[in-house]
């Protein structure tokens, strides 16, 4: 029998019921043990290499084989890529994650192992405040892309993000998207859908035209925990420095955001030139 092996994208699900898909071959051999010892080799934060070892069962879910018991270490966030390996010759699990050459900061979450950008802004928590409700559904309801970007038909918040209805929900649904534009999070682009409602920017000839918001993660470095990272990212009522950020395919930065950047450069606020494609936030006060 050959070696087994298996890479995926943990979803917040695996680290909360402490599962692993198991590889395709190794049910047939491990299906009946009572227990299955999972050895997991992972570096703390990407750097301190350790090897952990698991009692697991193994399930069957549909048609997918899991591991249950297989405890994440608390620095794997969601979207983290895991190999799984069984090598039937040792009679032996191997799970491994692989540590980033530096550890990244997307949207204010650290992330010290390699990650899928898809998985990443699917498996989002904003958290329950309205513009919380609003960014999970364009991150986890939108046309998500390869990097990590998403696309969403700002007409269906209403009745995909739980605001909107009544001349209250219209208030709070509208400033909530007025929020995650100011600090920088979406960005309303006009984009089209098709005939099964699939969106698409820059809109697509002969569909029917949407306005969008469009949503790029932010992606910036970070700092290891003992060097005072905070790897929250939904502190409440706190200021954020101002920033650089990824605009739409083919979009510009305004005049004024253009102006503010510069002004934060000779204020030394930042020191990154503005690149094609790019815009500047400025510090802003978010408030959960």
């Amino acid at each position: 029998m050959r070696t087994a092996t298996r890479r995926f994208a943990l979803r917040q699900a695996d680290l909360d019921d402490a599962a692993c898909p198991a590889p395709e071959g190794a049910a047939a051999v491990l299906r009946d043990r009572p227990a299955i010892t999972i050895a997991l080799e992972h570096r703390v934060h990407g750097v301190t290499a350790i090897r952990l070892e698991f009692a697991a069962t193994l399930r069957q879910d549909d048609d997918e084989w899991w591991f249950d018991g297989v405890h994440w270490p608390d620095d794997v966030r969601p979207g983290v890529l895991v190999t799984v390996v069984w090598r039937p010759a040792r009679d032996e699990v191997v799970v491994r994650t692989a540590g980033l050459d530096e550890p990244m900061r997307i949207d204010g979450v650290a992330y010290y192992h390699e990650y899928d950008p898809e998985v990443v802004t699917r498996e989002c928590r904003p958290g329950p405040s309205n513009r919380g409700q609003v960014l999970a559904a364009v991150r986890r309801l939108g046309r998500v892309y390869e990097d990590g970007t998403a696309l969403f038909p700002e007409a269906d918040l209403v009745r995909r993000s739980g605001l909107g209805r009544g001349k209250r929900g219209t208030f709070l649904l509208r400033n909530a998207v007025d929020q995650l534009i100011r600090e920088g999070f979406v960005t309303r682009v006009a984009g089209s859908v098709d005939a099964d409602g699939q969106p698409s920017y820059p809109a697509v000839d002969g569909e029917e035209p949407v306005g969008m918001l469009f949503y790029a993660p932010l992606i910036e470095p970070a700092a290891l925990p003992d060097d005072g990272e905070h790897e929250t990212s939904d502190r409440r009522d706190h200021w954020v420095s101002g920033f650089v950020r990824k605009l739409p395919p083919g979009a510009q930065p305004s005049p004024r955001q253009l102006s503010l950047h510069q002004q934060a450069v000779e204020d030394e606020q930042v020191s990154e030139p503005l690149a094609p494609g790019y815009t500047f936030v400025k510090k802003h006060h978010r408030n959960g």
